[in-house]
């Protein structure tokens, strides 16, 4: 009888799988999270053994862990194009849209995205939903004025029909969480988003709203890891500058 593989197991076995995809000289946006850590994981393994690459990390945490494994960093500021992007998701549809952001690198991870060619998302079936929503989504947001942000967020998703609590993310008792940014994040538990392109565009108008974590048209490809191994939702090929 084969022992089915836990959820660490698979989100480890879609990161090998995208890492067949990494050549030499290339440069990556090193995504945030625990399946991100994965892929950064065995990235390092490859430089290790003479793989040549050059990788912009979404967040403080991700830069830590690459710097550690030898991996060469670079800022998109000296790298502004890069060839390939991988990341986790919190969420995704079958139209490759996704809500990420519960790791606190939302922003971070949407621009390093957008200049990407390719971007590649690393997944086990568990995040996989008909609709967008079970995951609440990540609203980050300027400190000045954040209770009024918050209420213009809760007009926006009144006006679309959605409602839910709007929490502000905490870091500890009494202290917010704070981005890479300085930000805080508002966590919206709205349930299903059947419209996620108006929401998205509605949110982006909002003054004081920095992003939000719905990642649209961004991602070409989802290495899903399953109990059967791992498929691969939309084209590798695809995407560009």
């Amino acid at each position: 009888m084969t022992t089915p593989l836990s959820a660490d197991a698979m989100k480890r076995a879609a990161a090998q799988a995208v890492l067949e995809f990494v050549s030499h000289g290339m440069r990556l946006g090193l995504g945030t999270g625990s399946t991100a850590a994965h892929f950064v994981d065995l990235l390092g393994a490859r430089v290790r053994e003479g793989l040549e690459v050059i990788g912009v990390p979404t967040s403080e945490r991700t830069r830590m862990q690459a710097e550690g494994l030898g991996i060469k960093l670079s800022t998109l500021d000296e790298t502004p194009e890069l060839d390939l992007t991988v990341d986790g998701a919190d969420e995704f549809d079958a139209s490759l849209r996704l809500i990420k952001g519960g790791g606190g690198a939302l922003l971070r991870e949407k621009i390093v995205a957008a200049a990407s060619k390719r971007m590649f998302v690393v997944a086990d079936a568990t995040k996989e939903v008909e609709t967008l929503g079970a995951f609440p989504l990540p609203v980050e947001v300027d400190r000045f004025g954040a209770r009024s942000t918050r209420l213009h967020i809760e007009g926006v998703a009144r006006g679309l029909g959605l409602e839910g609590p709007i929490m502000l993310r905490m870091s500890a008792p009494e202290t917010p969480y704070l981005t890479d940014g300085g930000h805080y994040i508002y966590d919206c538990a709205f349930g299903a988003i059947d419209a996620p392109e108006t929401l998205a565009e509605r949110l982006q108008a909002i003054p004081g709203v920095v992003d939000h974590g719905l990642f649209i048209g961004l991602a070409t490809a989802i290495f899903v890891a399953g109990r059967d191994g791992v498929r691969i939702v939309g084209d590798v090929t695809g995407g560009g500058l």
